[in-house]
């Protein structure tokens, strides 16, 4: 498929990106209505803080749900095809599920209210492996930034949803009424698997689950130089995950921001710059190409770091704070729409559900890693130098995009 500069923004009209973006605030939903909104609820009912705690345990699935994505690659449902019918039938569970959450009070009915947690969890972690395969089965090459970008967008768009409107609306309207219509919401996954167009290349499953699971590993590894990509996957988004571990802290105990500023300015305009980079970055792409983009965009993140550590150099400051939130977020929102198409590129579409998974829970390692050391860092350096270290947190990332120019560029559907 061809694209020539007046097609830049004609990417995003067609009916492929509004069901990506409506699939994305499909998969975005679920995830604050077992997390923090949760915890909110559990809180004004008066539920011990060890309890809470403990109650975090239901997100394990979103970690680990490479290990039944095989099955999900595999196995076809009688209606909609291999994606769409996944997606449907996880969509529905999600809705009466979050549904029935609603009438379980945490103060009357706990257990309940965790047993349907963890559906939840599960179920909405199940919906993420399909979604991204399916993104990766349709998207053409050229449209895979804008398809991420618009996948971010409808993705943070839910979370606001799920998070900050459900909490107002719970002192309005109450939490059982919130979670009924947070259930209703979940029609807009419904509606996009529904309506959304089959892809086009035709793709013939797994055989059986054997070669479900050992299919995906063993294609990905016949390609050359994949253990020193899996190695860029790692590094890519390294030195901005390091920097995010601590920027909350900062902006409160290291400059004495006040939690309002910190929630309108971080967490406001923050999403808007991130879901402006977002489509920026999926929109440059179009030109640009995969290689540039990475290269490009992943040097203007580790930039980034460094305004924070202008800001900690120029103190309790609102204009250097702004301009360092909305530069971190605009260039994390353009890194990440490249990335994404990384991984949605090193796929192949018979095993997406399974090497997406696995890739995209790679991409994590790295940060779970290293940020246990990032309060200790600050102790012992200060915030100027931590953001200095987290800047360079980020040249091996780019010295492996250099190294892997042929590959990158090589990288073609399968």
């Amino acid at each position: 498929m061809a694209f020539g500069k007046s097609d830049y923004l004609q990417v995003f009209r067609s009916r492929r990106m509004a069901v990506i973006a409506m699939l994305g605030f499909s998969s975005g939903l679920p995830l604050a209505l077992t997390s923090g909104t949760l915890q909110a609820w559990m809180s004004v009912a008066g539920i011990d803080i060890r309890t809470i705690g403990v109650f975090s345990l239901v997100g394990l699935p979103y970690t680990a749900k490479f290990l039944w994505s095989p099955f999900m690659d595999r196995f076809v449902p009688p209606w909609l095809g291999r994606r769409r019918g996944w997606m449907f039938g996880t969509q529905l569970i999600l809705m009466l599920a979050i549904g029935a959450m609603g009438f379980a009070s945490p103060r009357h009915a706990l257990w309940a209210l965790a047993a349907l947690s963890l559906i939840v969890a599960f179920t909405s972690a199940s919906q993420d492996i399909v979604v991204d395969a399916y993104r990766t089965d349709l998207l053409h090459e050229k449209e895979r930034g804008a398809g991420a970008a618009l996948f971010v967008f409808g993705y943070r768009i839910a979370m606001l949803v799920s998070g900050a409107l459900a909490l107002i609306l719970s002192d309005r309207i109450g939490w059982q009424n919130t979670y009924l219509l947070m259930a209703a919401c979940m029609m807009i996954g419904i509606i996009s698997s529904l309506s959304g167009p089959e892809p086009e290349k035709k793709i013939v499953p797994p055989k059986n689950l054997s070669e479900a699971v050992v299919g995906p590993l063993k294609d990905y590894f016949s390609r050359p130089s994949a253990v020193m990509v899996l190695l860029l996957i790692i590094l890519y988004k390294l030195g901005d995950a390091y920097a995010g571990t601590m920027t909350t802290p900062f902006l409160i105990r290291g400059l004495g921001f006040s939690a309002t500023d910190v929630g309108t300015v971080n967490k406001g305009f923050g999403l808007a710059a991130l879901i402006i980079g977002a489509m920026f970055g999926g929109t440059l792409m179009v030109r640009l190409g995969l290689y540039r983009s990475l290269l490009y965009f992943g040097m203007l993140q580790a930039a980034s770091n460094l305004s924070f550590m202008l800001l900690a150099w120029a103190g309790k400051n609102y204009a250097v704070m702004i301009f360092a939130v909305g530069f971190e977020n605009l260039t994390g929102g353009m890194g990440t729409a490249a990335f994404v198409s990384l991984l949605m590129a090193l796929c192949n579409h018979r095993f997406s559900a399974t090497q997406y998974a696995l890739l995209s829970s790679l991409a994590s390692l790295g940060r779970i890693v290293i940020a246990p050391s990032s309060g200790y860092l600050v102790a012992s350096v200060g915030w100027a130098t931590f953001f200095l270290v987290t800047a360079a947190t980020a040249l091996p990332g780019l010295w492996m995009i250099v190294h892997l120019k042929k590959e990158v560029e090589g990288i073609r559907e399968t």
